[in-house]
């Protein structure tokens, strides 16, 4: 069974930076591509990032590009989320997902997602 758990969520003023970890189980972490997604209060959920099953291709949504990273460590089937430069429009719950690298990159399709972490940034 398949069990993906964020944390690191908070609430910040804008400009900080906040670290999000996802600790995944019940499947074959390194052969699978990760994501980070995101829903806002009465918005669709969005895909911030998304990695490679290697790490060595990672894409951005426009929104998040050059502000926030994406990484992982397959020896402890973590996916990370580096989040610098905060902004109040990045107030969301944010969730890790597995998923083809392509379906989460251009139609925002995933496999499986996790419940999630509130991230809260004050102007």
């Amino acid at each position: 069974q398949v069990s993906l758990v964020e944390s690191g969520g908070g609430s910040v003023q804008a400009g900080d930076s906040l670290r999000l970890s996802c600790v995944a189980s019940g499947f074959d972490f390194s052969e699978d591509s990760m994501g980070w997604f995101r829903q806002a209060p009465g918005k669709k959920i969005e895909m911030v990032a998304v990695i490679s099953w290697g790490g060595s291709s990672a894409f951005y949504s426009d929104a998040v590009k050059g502000r926030f990273t994406i990484s992982r460590d397959n020896t402890k089937n973590t996916v990370y989320l580096q989040m610098d430069k905060l902004k109040p429009e990045d107030t969301a719950v944010y969730h890790c997902a597995t998923g083809g690298i392509a379906a989460m990159r251009a139609f925002g399709n995933y496999d499986h997602l996790g419940q999630g972490t509130q991230v809260t940034v004050y102007s």
